[in-house]
């Protein structure tokens, strides 16, 4: 599979959704994870990250305009206390980590559950998880051609990360109405950084303006397992 460029993936479409990215640093040392949100509704733009003691949440920035909380507030990211860490679009983060915490696999937990009822986008629902010694997975929960009586569910699994590579899942492809459900394997992008500030600093850059809402990356070190972590939200 061809090595993509990360930034002319961002500029090349205005509405890719909300986006995981999962890798390895430029050095080998570090394994990389990045997840953004976007909005095209005041209700999906009035959010941001805040960080909590496992991980991080979403919130509504203006609370007095939070018209539906349904699918939009949730714990994108949680840290278990053997060190994986579970990135995903939604409450289905929640869902893993409980399966997890009694002995049962990510699969598990994401086979009771499917793409969001949000029709007629039926917005996938993507997931990671990152193991301590930095290999990874990722999935996609999504309807099949948009018909939401069958649920499609993809599991990519990397057993061997290698340096200086990563890779890119979305929920969409574009914008358009309905909003078309990403499709294919995640896209194998170039990571041509070591620190999550630097990485944070081109993804910010290359999404687009309008619809950006918030940014998460975080870098472990592979050898001790301590991180270095970026936050960034468009409301401040």
């Amino acid at each position: 599979m061809k090595l993509l460029d990360i930034k002319q993936l961002l500029n090349d479409t205005s509405y890719p959704g909300r986006g995981i990215i999962l890798g390895r640093s430029a050095d080998n040392t570090r394994a990389v994870i990045a997840y953004f949100i976007m909005g095209r509704s005041e209700n999906s733009r009035n959010r941001v990250f805040t960080e909590t003691e496992d991980g991080i949440r979403t919130e509504a920035y203006d609370p007095a305009k939070l018209s539906d909380p349904s699918l939009i507030i949730y714990h994108p990211v949680r840290v278990l206390d053997n060190g994986i860490t579970i990135v995903t679009n939604g409450d289905q983060t929640d869902t893993i980590r409980d399966f997890m915490l009694e002995g049962h696999c990510y699969r598990h937990a994401l086979l009771t559950r499917e793409f969001e009822p949000d029709g007629p986008n039926y917005t996938p629902r993507i997931s990671g998880v990152v193991k301590p010694d930095g290999s990874y997975n990722l999935s996609i929960l999504k309807s099949l051609d948009g018909d939401p009586s069958c649920c499609c569910r993809y599991f990519y699994e990397y057993d061997h990360p290698q340096a200086g590579v990563g890779h890119f899942i979305h929920t969409y492809m574009g914008d358009g109405s309905p909003l078309p459900s990403f499709e294919g394997e995640p896209e194998r992008i170039a990571i041509e950084t070591n620190d999550a500030q630097s990485f944070a600093d081109l993804l910010w850059a290359n999404l687009n303006e309008d619809n950006k809402v918030s940014l998460f990356v975080r870098c472990i070190d592979l050898e001790n397992g301590s991180t270095d972590t970026v936050i960034v939200n468009k409301n401040k």
